[in-house]
């Protein structure tokens, strides 16, 4: 991959400009420190430049994911992630305006981070867009988890410094299997917004034919697909574990401790087999603080 040659923003005097930098860094860990995402216990870890790099990526990811969230009507969404398309042109030209992408130039320069990741991003966020999504089919799902979550993976390995062939497919079968649990335990809120991501092939395996969301995740036989989709996240997760263990496990810490607060999550989504989808599973403070601390020194 050839590196990247980004020009810093300057002030009138043809310099960079430290406020800006600053502004934008702080930015950036504000809005991560804020979302109470489970990624922050491993970005911790990291050194401070890749610190910086993961906020920032995880920034740009939350910034679009908030718009296709958002209330604006799909048409204003989807002008809204265009801007966010020609905001990132302007970044690898070396000319960020907003922020996030002011706080991502060091790090694409630096980690030499993969412009057509973040318009992949772009592409699922556009894909959740729509007032309303249907169940997709298997193949679709796919594409959709590749987008929204995979993009993360291989930025997240190029600010790593692990990057090849197995550890690209490690960290794709990571990404696949968070974006799958994350998936099995939002039904009933992404129910509730219309939303369903459950693919067709195993709703009408399980005899599930009434494509409403609502329905759907109420449906007696709901268990049995989410029985099938956790077997699937379940092999994405052993697939990770086998591939990640080839690459350099101290810098691979933050990908290891996320494995395993979601490989919890998922656990107890087996153990309590979807009989109550209303109540969110989640792990207490204490429980990812453990998990942080257990693979942080080995």
């Amino acid at each position: 991959m050839s590196r990247v040659e980004v020009v810093a923003p300057v002030n009138r005097a043809g310099e960079i400009d430290p406020r800006a930098l600053d502004a934008s860094k702080e930015h950036v860990r504000r809005l991560v420190e804020g979302s109470g995402t489970s990624f922050y216990w491993g970005m911790r870890l990291l050194p401070p430049a890749k610190r910086e790099a993961m906020f920032a990526v995880y920034a740009f990811c939350r910034e679009v994911d908030d718009i296709a969230d958002g209330d604006m009507s799909s048409e204003a969404k989807r002008r809204a992630l265009d801007d966010w398309r020609e905001e990132i042109e302007a970044l690898y030209r070396g000319h960020p305006t907003r922020p996030t992408s002011i706080a991502l130039l060091g790090p694409v320069s630096s980690f030499d981070l993969p412009k057509a990741e973040f318009h992949l991003m772009i592409d699922g966020m556009a894909m959740d867009a729509d007032e309303a999504a249907g169940p997709p089919a298997m193949a679709e799902l796919e594409r959709y988890c590749r987008a929204v979550a995979g993009t993360v993976g291989l930025l997240s390995m190029s600010v790593f410094g692990q990057r090849g062939h197995d550890l690209d497919r490690g960290g794709l079968a990571l990404a696949e299997a968070l974006q799958l649990t994350n998936i099995l335990r939002d039904l009933h809120e992404d129910a509730e917004r219309g939303r369903l991501y459950l693919p067709k092939e195993l709703l009408l395996q399980y005899g599930i034919r009434d494509g409403e969301s609502r329905n759907v995740v109420r449906h007696p036989e709901i268990k049995g697909v989410c029985r099938a989709l956790a077997s699937r996240a379940s092999k994405a997760f052993q697939l990770a574990d086998r591939l990640l263990a080839k690459g350099d496990r101290k810098k691979l810490r933050p990908a290891l401790i996320m494995m395993h607060i979601y490989r919890r999550v998922l656990d107890k989504l087996i153990a309590r087999d979807w009989r109550d989808v209303e109540t969110r599973v989640r792990l207490s403070k204490l429980e990812r603080l453990s998990i942080a601390l257990r693979y942080a020194w080995f």
